[in-house]
């Protein structure tokens, strides 16, 4: 969050933060880490609990028992949620980019690659270049059509549709591609009317990185994990379809490692006494 933390100001969001940290903690946390927004502290969880976040996996007496599922809120000026980002897991996070990308369609400045047939032309990159275990990123596909050129929606029935498909990794967990809205086209040579994409319109596609366990080889190695997959469709134009289409696709994510440095143990949250009692 902190290195996105001027992009949040741009789109005129202020950032904080909330855990059942002590006041201690996060002091220890925000110096050590550079922090410039406010971190605030519920080390009773009240403010947790009252939000129906409270994480009920953790037992009590655990060190960690009060923390909440992870998520972010986007809050208004007048303090309606307009949107919300949670993981079902405490190890797993949305990226601070990925919010911004869905959120505002605002980059980081990541890598891009494009690709033009005869039939259209897309570029596609990723919310961050770098990631770390259990984040989940977003995978975006940018296309532009030439005039009178179409592209048939999911939905479609009888034709061939255009479809992200991602290979399955152990390295990462595919969500389902988002696709915009379609528009209905009428086709008077065959007096059909098909859902399509035409124009600009973009296909975007989460996915959470597998945990540290998992990427011990990949963090103890090249520190780089390679996402491929393929795009697939079928242009038309007011005359015309043509064959369809097969288009190879990689993003390359460097991997660093998570944070594991614990702050002093005389701050630190007290473990459960031994024996369970």
């Amino acid at each position: 969050m902190q290195q996105n933390l001027e992009q949040f100001r741009r789109q005129g969001l202020s950032v904080c933060s909330i855990s059942y940290d002590s006041v201690e903690i996060l002091a220890d946390f925000t110096k050590r880490r550079g922090i410039a927004f406010p971190l605030l502290s519920d080390p009773q969880s009240e403010i947790i609990r009252a939000f129906g976040l409270l994480n009920t996996t953790i037992p009590a007496g655990h060190p960690w028992h009060g923390i909440p599922y992870p998520g972010i809120y986007i809050v208004d000026e007048n303090g309606i949620v307009r949107s919300k980002y949670f993981q079902d897991t405490y190890q797993e996070r949305y990226t601070a980019p990925s919010i911004l990308l869905r959120e505002f369609g605002s980059l980081a400045g990541t890598r891009e690659t494009a690709v033009k047939t005869a039939h259209l032309e897309m570029k596609y990159y990723s919310s961050s270049d770098v990631v770390r275990p259990s984040l989940r990123l977003t995978l975006v596909a940018d296309f532009q059509l030439p005039p009178k050129m179409h592209v048939y929606a999911p939905e479609v029935a009888n034709y061939i549709p255009i479809q992200f498909k991602l290979e399955d990794s152990s390295y990462y967990r595919s969500s389902p591609a988002d696709y915009p809205e379609s528009e209905i086209l009428y086709l008077p040579a065959i007096q059909e009317t098909v859902p399509v994409y035409q124009g600009k319109f973009r296909i975007a596609q989460d996915i959470t990185m597998a945990g540290s366990d998992i990427l011990r080889q990949v963090l103890a190695g090249g520190r780089v994990v390679r996402v491929r997959g393929q795009l697939r469709y079928q242009a038309c134009d007011d005359k015309i379809c043509y064959l369809p289409q097969d288009i190879p696709l990689e993003w390359v994510f460097h991997v660093e490692p998570l944070d594991t440095e614990r702050v002093p143990e005389a701050i630190q949250h007290p473990s459960p006494p031994r024996g369970g009692r």
